[in-house]
């Protein structure tokens, strides 16, 4: 949905590296290198091309202790990678063992594989994908079930996926939450034309007003371009998208700098997916869910809207439920505040899963 920004951003990195920058950037990935670092006795840190869906397709797994709940992460873009925040999110990896998989499309799963040999770049491949992964993970860890992390468009597979695999998912978590309601809700589209009016953008305020009113014409570039105004008109999701994306991205010590252009490529390539979810309704899907159900939304996001998450989040029917607003942040919410996003999760989740666990070994 970001891609043109991040392909904006990224070739701005490329094109700046003087000997001055490389150098500092050599110095932070060299430090955040060192804080990624796992080192305990029950610790796991695993990062490895699987075969998925008939293609390799990479996943990290990384955690202090191997008896800490699961959470398998689905990330957003569709091609956003959530491995580059590594070193942002080091403290979650305290108390659960973080899954990480880079979707097909998406940067090492893309670089290792190339375009061609992506294969099939569709909500359904990805969908069967994601079950694949959590077969693979729940046999790889010895687990029963993983926690469900749904970050901004890769929340619209985890809650196809909660609904239906019960079994598989201790509890969902959403955050960045896309809702899908057909079309009904016209709030972001209303707030983005009203901030182009205010700042005067003549030009875009006529590509947006120029949009078909029924979205499910949109073509795939028309929406990626209304995704990028809906990011770039706001000051608070740009500052998100330069500093914390970008930057971690370019800070990573994961990734090389052949990979930022790998990023940028992958989120460009994926927008076709995107046309696999243009007329999902939630509320018809079902807002009944067998496993707890959590929603922590950025409370001045822009692209997906907390007012209609917590109307959704309102209709769920759930054996535990929470809602909670991350102050201060837009889109990104739980990268921009990880801190404040882990504590959500020890204050709501794991303590739902662990006092399920006990109760299911009968302690």
């Amino acid at each position: 949905m970001l891609a043109a920004i991040v392909a904006t951003s990224a070739a701005a990195l490329l094109a700046a590296p003087t000997a001055g920058i490389l150098g500092h950037r050599a110095l932070k990935r060299s430090r955040n290198a060192s804080l990624m670092k796992i080192d305990s006795p029950n610790g796991i840190d695993e990062r490895s091309f699987v075969r998925i869906g008939g293609i390799d397709q990479w996943i990290s797994v990384r955690g202090e202790d191997l008896a800490n709940p699961v959470v398998l992460e689905l990330h957003g873009g569709p091609g956003a990678s959530t491995a580059i925040f590594g070193p942002r999110t080091r403290s979650w990896e305290k108390h659960f063992t973080i899954v990480r998989w880079d979707m097909r499309g998406t940067l090492k799963t893309l670089g290792h594989n190339g375009a061609d040999g992506q294969g099939e770049m569709t909500f359904d491949r990805i969908y069967a994908d994601a079950i694949e992964v959590t077969d693979h993970i729940r046999t790889r860890l010895g687990v029963d079930k993983v926690v469900l992390l749904g970050l901004s468009y890769g929340s619209a597979f985890g809650l196809r996926l909660a609904r239906a695999f019960p079994e598989h998912y201790s509890a969902y978590v959403g955050t960045d939450q896309n809702i899908h309601d057909s079309g009904r809700d016209n709030s972001v589209h209303e707030a983005l034309l009203a901030r182009l009016r205010a700042t005067k953008k003549h030009k875009e305020l006529a590509a947006v007003e120029a949009l078909d009113t029924d979205k499910h014409r949109w073509t795939t570039r028309e929406r990626a371009m209304h995704a990028k105004l809906l990011a770039t008109t706001d000051p608070l999701t740009l500052d998100t998208m330069k500093k914390v994306v970008m930057g971690s991205l370019w800070l990573s010590p994961l990734h090389s700098l052949r990979e930022l252009g790998h990023f940028a490529k992958g989120m460009s390539f994926s927008e076709q997916v995107t046309a696999g979810t243009s007329g999902f309704d939630d509320w018809a899907d079902g807002t009944e869910f067998k496993i707890p159900f959590f929603l922590f939304q950025g409370e001045k996001d822009v692209l997906t809207s907390p007012d209609l998450a917590r109307r959704f989040f309102d209709d769920v029917q759930a054996p535990v439920k929470d809602f909670a607003l991350i102050d201060d942040c837009s889109h990104f919410a739980a990268f921009r505040r990880p801190e404040r996003f882990l504590e959500l999760m020890l204050a709501h989740v794991r303590p739902v899963i662990v006092a399920d666990e006990s109760a299911a070994a009968g302690i």
